[in-house]
């Protein structure tokens, strides 16, 4: 071979083998790139097939960032020149306290407009909403975006930022002052306008804290009737410093008016000396603030509750209600029942301060709302002169005006003082509270209890109305026990007083219980109960305080025939609402209609009816003149409530606790309701009393005897 063809040959292989490398190098580069097309590491390398987001597309993260509190998110969106104007830590302080302080959400932008500035700059034109603690802020603004180099390959844009971001008149010595004006809460009076609810001047004590020595943490422990652990703990909280007033507790106010006494009272003396035992620590200081006050106190604190201070709780199940950690909340009674309309609604003002603290401009405003003044039925004088009269006793009483159905007193015995939530209840005495055998803190007129004879009247309408009962007819004199046959073994029913004739009218005035045993049987189950479920038992009683449930059997049903004769005189498993018992005994003045008791006051003082017709007026009216006679005879259980210029009519019930026949150890509750029954008098009545461990004490008697003062006293004759 001769040299010219080696030298093609040579040739040949050389351009081969760059069409080799040619083919898998674009083979080889073809590859590189689709798999950097299908990694997700382009996304964080921009080489030219990324874009960057549009200025408009970056706002709205900015302004999405704010509610979740993503303030370092927003910071990545600034323009190098923003972060150089304010610092990381100055940007998340300005924003958060501003959107915090103004309780910013639901945060929306209505981009409207966008123009090209220049080149390399775009304004993005906007309106905002955003809801505060004061109301929609709603504005208009705009914002910057130019571009800066990424990198050595790409651009992107970036926000130029400025105060007025946040607000178009907002400076950079300028602040955002949310301003409270705190709405005050309602009142709460009687039918005379006198307050059970309303506002005081009290004392704070606190401490200034460079002022104060530690070793006299033990002596202030001792004066106020708070733990040292307390104290210490309401000097240690984060925002106090040495020349703080930190309150520790409120004490009743010493009034100029108690200085001027004689100091023979004892409870001034205790005040004066308690405020100039105080005054002579050091760093220990008074000072006037207003606080919630309960004039009638014991007497009346089951019916209005009480006030306290919001918890972490309360917020949130209240979410939206204008309550803040400084507000306060009723937790019981007309305080708890009324809340809403008490509560009122707080004003605030959104608005930008300049540097000297004047408002340059309002962003935002709502206008305070005082709460409501609630005005009750209740005569806070008879409210009181109950308490007064029972407030020894395990007791509860209810007085409506028969004609109307407004409460007139709602009282329960023993009692706690609302105010005493009021200015901190110590330790000491909320022990002895929750220890009390008598229970104060129980609210008797809530609950159901056993009636006893009180109960025979409505045995007597029910007896009346189901066509069963002849008023006239004499059921035989039995004595003073009867069984109805053998088949009841050993158990009888007893009555205390022999009845002849054994009539309707004897048998109330005597209060038979043989005799209404008898009825109850004659009734029959099914009529007893259809007739006691028409009467509001096993239902809700339509009233504003929310309380037991009447019934006539443990498990719905009365059993058996012994029970079904109990029933007929309260006993049995019958028990009964105070207030539902009061309000059945209406019918008998209403010509059979039983009203709705209620105790928000009506200036036209109409009365609603609850049943209507549940007894004929008939009916009624033969109950009521029975009813009468057991006041007016001589003979009658409750003649001891007798009045010659006032013409009453009532029932009296000794009802046994007891856990079987044989059970000598058992209680007695005694009970006594009386109306009267001239509508024209100046104050018609209706009075409920129930006593608990009336035995040995004269049963229902000793109830009759201070129902009686009470009637003495309250009731007159119109001029």
């Amino acid at each position: 071979m001769n040299g010219k063809g080696r030298k093609n040959r040579a040739n040949r292989r050389v351009i081969l083998a760059i069409i080799v490398v040619l083919f898998f190098g674009t083979f080889s580069l073809i590859v590189l790139c689709k798999l950097l097309q299908d990694s997700t590491i382009i996304s964080n390398f921009e080489v030219g097939f990324a874009k960057t987001k549009k200025p408009e597309d970056l706002l709205k993260d900015y302004m999405s960032y704010i509610e979740s509190e993503n303030f370092d998110k927003m910071y990545e969106i600034l323009a190098k020149e923003s972060k150089a104007y304010i610092s990381y830590d100055d940007f998340i302080i300005r924003n958060k306290n501003i959107y915090n302080g103004i309780e910013a959400k639901n945060i929306s932008i209505d981009i409207y407009d966008i123009k090209q500035n220049s080149k390399k700059s775009i304004i993005v034109f906007y309106k905002t909403q955003i809801d505060s603690i004061a109301g929609k802020i709603n504005f208009k603004n705009k914002a910057t975006f130019i571009k800066e180099k990424e990198n050595t390959s790409n651009e992107t844009y970036r926000l130029i930022w400025h105060e007025n971001l946040i607000f178009p008149d907002l400076e950079p010595a300028y602040k955002v002052k949310v301003i409270k004006q705190e709405a005050k809460r309602g009142v709460i009076i009687d039918r005379n306008g006198k307050e059970l609810a309303g506002w005081t001047t009290a004392s704070s004590v606190g401490i200034i804290p460079e002022k104060f020595k530690n070793k006299n943490i033990r002596i202030l422990s001792k004066l106020l009737g708070i733990s040292k652990k307390t104290i210490i703990k309401k000097l240690s909280q984060k925002w106090v410093k040495n020349d703080s007033f930190v309150p520790i507790k409120i004490i009743p106010k010493l009034l100029e008016s108690e200085r001027l006494l004689e100091l023979d009272n004892e409870k001034i003396k205790q005040k004066t000396q308690l405020q100039q035992n105080l005054l002579e620590i050091s760093g220990v200081m008074l000072t006037d603030i207003k606080v919630r006050n309960y004039p009638l106190g014991k007497a009346a604190s089951h019916l209005t509750g009480y006030v306290q201070s919001v918890t972490a709780q309360d917020l949130e199940e209240h979410p939206d209600e204008g309550y803040s950690a400084s507000s306060i909340i009723g937790r019981a009674g007309m305080e708890a029942l009324y809340e809403k309309k008490l509560k009122g609604q707080d004003g605030y003002k959104i608005a930008i301060t300049d540097q000297n603290g004047a408002i340059v401009t309002v962003l935002t405003e709502t206008i305070k709302k005082d709460g409501q003044t609630i005005k009750l039925t209740i005569d806070a004088k008879l409210q009181e002169e109950l308490y007064q009269k029972f407030k020894d006793d395990k007791s509860c009483s209810v007085a409506i005006n028969p004609y109307t159905g407004e409460v007139l007193a709602l009282v329960s015995t023993p009692s706690f003082d609302s105010n005493d939530f009021i200015y901190g209840m110590s330790e000491k005495l909320w022990m002895s509270l929750n220890n009390d055998e008598k229970k104060p803190f129980y609210n008797r007129f809530r609950q159901k209890l056993c009636p006893g004879s009180s109960f025979k009247p409505i045995i007597a309408a029910v007896g009346l109305e189901t066509n069963v009962l002849n008023p006239y007819e004499d059921f035989g004199n039995e004595g003073l026990s009867w069984q109805k046959d053998k088949s009841w073994g050993g158990y009888y029913i007893t009555t205390l007083h022999e009845t002849t004739p054994a009539n309707m009218k004897n048998a109330l005035i005597n209060s038979d219980n043989i005799y209404f045993a008898k009825l109850a049987l004659r009734i029959g189950k099914q009529r007893l109960e259809k007739s006691l479920k028409h009467l509001g038992f096993n239902k809700k009683l339509p009233f504003e305080i929310s309380v037991s449930e009447s019934q006539y059997a443990n498990n719905g049903s009365i059993g058996t025939q012994i029970q079904l004769a109990d029933s007929g005189y309260g006993q049995g498993q019958i028990l009964i609402n105070p207030v539902h018992l009061a309000s059945l005994y209406t019918g008998f003045v209403n010509g059979g209609d039983i009203l709705k008791p209620y105790l928000r006051y009506n200036i036209k003082r109409s009365s609603k009816v609850w049943i209507n017709q549940a007894f004929s007026k008939e009916t009624a009216d033969i109950v009521k003149e029975c009813l009468i006679s057991v006041i007016s005879s001589y003979h009658g259980t409750g003649h001891t409530a007798y009045m010659e210029d006032i013409s009453l009519a009532g029932k009296t019930g000794t009802a046994e606790i007891k856990n079987s026949k044989e059970d000598n150890s058992g209680t007695e509750l005694g009970w006594f309701c009386v109306f009267t029954t001239d509508m024209n008098i100046k104050k018609p009545v209706l009075l409920l009393s129930m006593t608990e461990d009336v035995k040995g004490r004269g049963g229902s008697g000793y109830v009759v005897k201070k129902d009686k003062e009470i009637l003495e006293t309250y009731v007159s004759k119109t001029e």
